[in-house]
């Protein structure tokens, strides 16, 4: 199968509190792995190359895909050639996928290059899509009414629950879930570390780290359909 991926990493390598933070090892490598056999992938983030991975998560995920990802040589390659957002072309792919961690929510989500490209995947059809924190990249996206991509749908993503049990909230400018449902969205949730995904649409969203491997399992089936 010929389609083409881009994954999207946050640049951001500190929170509001200076904490340590970047994008997070198992919300890229599972996915990378579900679907690397069947797509190419290429990486993207608003500085280019070397996006910085949250120290926490790799100290966290030790399961093999986590290790194998930073190990990888073909990975490897891509994050130390990680292209810059201005340098993308949205004709090139058949989707984006938003990778999570805290920093998504400190740049790509007032950043104007990611709002752009990100609103021009939605408008074109392509599949949409962000797991975790990774949807506070979608938070300036617009339709071609200019409207949220998320007003009326539903769709999920960091709860404050979990925000609350991980004690960021005050890292980050603002709470994904009530960010959500001030544009309008329909914000799902399941239990704390479980396992969420919603599709609305071409615009698939995952709630938590739990949610990254279905989140990419979903997206592969839409390709191959």
């Amino acid at each position: 199968m010929s389609s083409r991926l881009l994954f999207v990493f946050t640049s951001c390598n500190k929170t509001l509190t200076g904490a340590n933070t970047g994008w997070y090892l198992p919300e890229a490598a599972h996915p990378y792995y579900t679907l690397f056999p069947y797509a190419t992938i290429d990486f993207a983030s608003p500085e280019g190359p070397n996006p910085p991975v949250d120290e926490s998560s790799v100290q966290m995920f030790k399961d093999e895909e986590s290790v194998n990802f930073l190990e990888d040589p073909i990975v490897k390659t891509k994050l130390e050639t990680t292209k810059k957002l201005s340098e993308i072309s949205v004709n090139d792919y058949d989707g984006i996928f938003y990778v999570g961690g805290h920093g998504p929510v400190i740049d790509l989500a007032s950043d104007p290059v990611n709002i752009k490209l990100a609103s021009e995947f939605y408008r074109a059809g392509k599949i949409t899509s962000a797991v975790c924190h990774g949807p506070a990249a979608l938070v300036g996206a617009t339709d071609a009414e200019g409207k949220s991509i998320f007003a009326g749908k539903a769709c999920t993503g960091f709860s404050n629950a979990e925000e609350v049990a991980v004690d960021k909230v005050k890292d980050i400018p603002f709470l994904l879930e009530d960010k959500i449902m001030s544009l309008g969205g329909k914000y799902e949730k399941t239990e704390l570390w479980q396992p969420k995904v919603v599709i609305s649409g071409h615009l698939f969203t995952g709630q938590n780290p739990a949610s990254a491997k279905p989140l990419a399992e979903a997206i592969l089936i839409a390709l191959k359909a």
